[in-house]
């Protein structure tokens, strides 16, 4: 890496991304800012990802790591390299707008409570509607349960501009992810028994924990592919959401919500159940070994226990999203009774 001057940096993880490098970076180039350096990390890659980039862009710093340590872990290295103030945490592949950066920056820096923040994020198979993975800010229910300003389960909105305020939220999306550095820093970043799934949820819990806010800035718009790592039908993909959504309870809540734990693991019980009903065995026995796991890691997850703070709890959704969509048919993010 060349010695920087600039404040903010783009953090663009890769792992045999050569395609979506190619599809997505070009937006990210175009719509640079001067005061944004755009650093691309390769997890050893094995296809052609660094030649494509020696080629094509020979001006963008690369930190190349000699293995792949995965999302959480990657990112970390990472930003203990740079020293930039501000770090985005984007996807390569997400496609971004004019002026994509300069709303969400302006946002932390002149508001010293806010840690972490994220534009609004659009699906870019279906750019009229809320993508999956944070659509426009999110949430999670009384019992753990995630969704988002505009995608409640598998309930994707169209964006009408009902969502085009800035508000506070409890988690910011991985997929294009604002920080403060420093912030970042000491609180450990990404939880890297992770792997995948859920950490910028668990890193976000812990942001509010330590007395630090998150809004969501619509007023940048980003369009993201989403299912790049993990496609939603993998197996992997449901062994890897049911346990650290556990794990993650177990290390944030309040101690007097932690017997919430268990109501959960019934439920997940329950939605096994439904997957055997569905012919999905492989996806009901995923769950099962999510709890195997999770059992084996509670040790290591009271280790990681933090204080709770009032910020936290206030912006929780107090109800039962599983609740307000199955019985009650509420489908959109403004039919929940806050």
């Amino acid at each position: 890496m060349e010695k920087q001057t600039k404040n903010i940096a783009v953090l663009i993880l890769n792992w045999n991304g050569v395609k979506l490098l190619q599809k997505y970076l070009p937006s990210v180039v175009k719509y640079n800012s001067s005061e944004a350096e755009i650093i691309i990390v390769d997890n050893a890659s094995e296809d052609d990802s660094i030649v494509f980039l020696q080629n094509t862009y020979p001006n963008i710093n690369r930190i190349e790591f000699k293995n792949n340590y995965g999302f959480a872990k990657g990112y970390n290295k990472a930003i203990n390299l740079i020293p930039h103030e501000y770090v985005i945490l984007l996807n390569s592949d997400v496609r971004v707008t004019e002026n994509w950066l300069q709303a969400p920056i302006e946002f932390l820096k002149s508001n010293i409570d806010y840690a972490a923040c994220q534009p609004k994020i659009l699906d870019d198979k279906s750019p009229l509607k809320f993508e999956y993975a944070g659509a426009s800010g999110g949430f999670i229910d009384a019992l753990g349960y995630p969704f988002c300003r505009g995608r409640l389960f598998d309930t994707l909105e169209n964006d009408e501009g009902q969502y085009d305020h800035i508000k506070d939220v409890f988690w910011a999306s991985g997929a294009a992810l604002f920080v403060k550095r420093e912030v970042y820093l000491n609180i450990g970043g990404l939880d890297e028994s992770f792997f995948a799934h859920q950490e910028e949820i668990d890193l976000c819990w812990r942001i509010l924990n330590k007395g630090h806010k998150i809004a969501c800035i619509p007023q940048s718009k980003v369009y993201h592919l989403g299912g790049a790592s993990l496609d939603k039908s993998s197996p992997m993909k449901t062994y890897l959401n049911f346990r650290n959504n556990l794990v993650m309870l177990l290390k944030n809540l309040p101690l007097y919500a932690l017997p919430l734990i268990f109501i959960r693991m019934i439920l997940d019980g329950i939605a096994g159940i439904k997957f055997i009903t569905e012919g999905k065995i492989s996806h009901s026995f995923a769950i099962f070994k999510a709890h195997i796991s999770f059992y084996l890691r509670i040790p290591s997850a009271v280790m990681k226990r933090t204080k709770t703070s009032a910020i936290s709890n206030q912006i929780k959704y107090k109800g039962s999203i599983l609740k307000e969509y199955y019985i009650k048919g509420h489908k959109r993010f403004n039919n929940l009774n806050w």
